[in-house]
């Protein structure tokens, strides 16, 4: 006979006025279940609680079908403490609205800005548009999200490195006769190069994205180790063919303005590749293998 469980709900942070002093479940339901109780009862979107054993936000309980308060260790009488985390939007809304940006302000930039544009300078702008119809086109069909959504607050953040420095900054910079690139009248090996790199980091960056997408079966948060091309040298290779694919795009542009973004790019990436690396190691002891660089073997 399944045994009753009763929780003692406390707040964390802002005070939620219609929150309830005990919920009571079966053992055997799921977490998700008592996300979807505690939601309920004081009428906010599941997705923006996030619930914790810890009175400092420790150990998180996932919003999982699968897991059972039992199999967390959540027992009669156990303190759950609730925060409400704001105002959410949908992750893949955040990412169709941040690629938007370029794809809008390249066109713009280019057609009112160049009446005779260099080889490079038309290169470079199918180069950068391909790039981001790629990855509306997976943010559409191919990634699956861990998590449902994010803080609304966030979207300008993100939204900024996108719409500002890979389109505003970059498109203008590089859509000008004053550009380094502008002078060229005819295919160097600068450019052949770049292109070669970039269409080996977008077709790699894609095949290792659909390879994520194999390992989290459809409406799960269910995480394995990944194999492919890449894992072995290092934590993220999507991240590092990302890299190949815009280091061709500064090969053909010759602008400083594709460095910036590269080199943030880089450092955002890098943090991001970091806390996986980390969660691997914590998440799958027995059968991940450490890596010791996270983005660029023999670099970072």
């Amino acid at each position: 006979m399944a045994s009753s469980v009763n929780l003692n709900i406390k707040h964390r942070g802002k005070r939620i006025k219609t929150l309830p002093s005990q919920v009571s479940l079966q053992a055997s339901e799921s977490t998700a279940s008592l996300y979807q109780q505690v939601a309920d009862l004081i009428n906010l979107s599941v997705h923006r609680l996030r619930l914790s054993l810890g009175q400092d936000g420790s150990e998180v309980v996932p919003n999982d079908s699968e897991s059972t308060l039992a199999s967390r260790g959540i027992a009669d009488n156990t303190d759950l403490f609730v925060k409400d985390l704001g105002p959410q939007i949908d992750w893949r809304t955040v990412y169709v609205i941040e690629y938007l940006g370029p794809l809008i302000i390249h066109p713009l930039l280019f057609n009112l800005r160049l009446t005779n544009p260099s080889p490079a300078q038309t290169l470079t702008f199918y180069m950068v548009m391909g790039q981001f119809a790629k990855r509306e086109l997976e943010s559409l069909f191919v990634h699956r999200f861990s998590n449902a959504t994010m803080p609304l607050r966030n979207i300008f953040k993100n939204s900024f490195h996108y719409w500002i420095v890979s389109g505003a900054l970059l498109a203008w910079f590089v859509y000008t006769p004053a550009d380094t690139a502008s002078s060229d009248t005819s295919p160097s090996v600068l450019m052949v190069l770049g292109v070669l790199l970039y269409l080996v980091g977008v077709t790699m960056n894609t095949y290792v994205h659909l390879i994520q997408r194999s390992l989290r079966p459809a409406g799960t948060t269910q995480r394995r180790v990944p194999r492919g091309p890449g894992f072995a040298w290092v934590t993220c290779p999507n991240y590092m063919f990302e890299t190949v694919t815009w280091v061709g795009v500064l090969l053909v542009s010759r602008s400083w303005s594709v460095l910036l973004f590269i080199v943030i790019s880089v450092a955002q990436m890098k943090a991001w590749a970091d806390k996986k690396e980390a969660r691997y190691r914590r998440e799958f002891p027995g059968e991940y293998v450490w890596k010791k660089y996270s983005i660029i073997p023999g670099l970072l």
